[in-house]
């Protein structure tokens, strides 16, 4: 598919199928998840930009390197907030923001509640981070709210995509990369991604 990036080892299969297990208990589902946010956080890291600049080691000067742009990480409430500790823990320098969306469970569409993020959104890249990418109304939302505010170079980060939710961002934001750890078959009628792993955000907290 257009824009998409499957992260796939392993590792995270391992991970995604402790996510999926209906008996996984939140502590488990939270380590769990955490360990594919550090595997996404490293893959979407290889698009940045570095500047170089001189170093001095114990021994002699030497050539570093920093980032050439800020980094904006925003999660998307509540269960983006659960992606956010990994991410910062591999870009430790990176600005957080927040959005913060409901679907509305009649029409299966976003409702905003929240907004804030850093200034210069223009001069940063900016990485959404939703662990289910399902209608794709959440995140298109969310990126029509982040380009108003100026965000240019943008990034998607979700645990589980619907072909669905793909096929509406990259005919709203076909500008937007979009990485994920599993790509799976298609929503049931109430939007929930089939086989997925049920509701990422009460799994996460212990609601429900």
């Amino acid at each position: 598919m257009k824009n998409l990036i499957i992260v796939d080892n392993p590792l995270i299969k391992r991970d995604v199928t402790i996510l999926r297990d209906k008996n996984t208990q939140p502590a488990e589902f939270r380590y769990a998840l955490s360990r594919i946010s550090f595997s996404l956080a490293i893959e979407i890291s290889k698009n940045f930009e570095l500047e170089e600049y001189e170093v001095e080691t114990p021994l002699e000067k030497t050539k570093g390197y920093k980032l050439k742009y800020q980094i904006v990480l925003v999660p998307v409430l509540r269960a983006g907030l659960s992606m956010i500790e990994s991410f910062l823990q591999i870009i430790p320098e990176a600005k957080v923001g927040h959005i913060g969306l409901q679907r509305d469970e009649k029409t299966l569409k976003p409702v905003d509640y929240y907004y804030k993020t850093p200034n210069n959104l223009h001069q940063s890249i900016t990485i959404l981070l939703d662990p289910m990418l399902a209608t794709g109304g959440s995140a298109a939302a969310s990126f029509n709210f982040l380009k108003k505010n100026g965000a240019g170079k943008c990034f998607l980060a979700c645990l589980i995509s619907a072909p669905e939710g793909i096929e509406k961002m990259n005919n709203e934001h076909p500008d937007i990369l979009i990485y994920t750890a599993a790509l799976d078959r298609k929503l049931n009628d109430n939007g929930y991604i089939l086989p997925g792993l049920g509701d990422a955000g009460d799994r996460t907290f212990g609601t429900f």
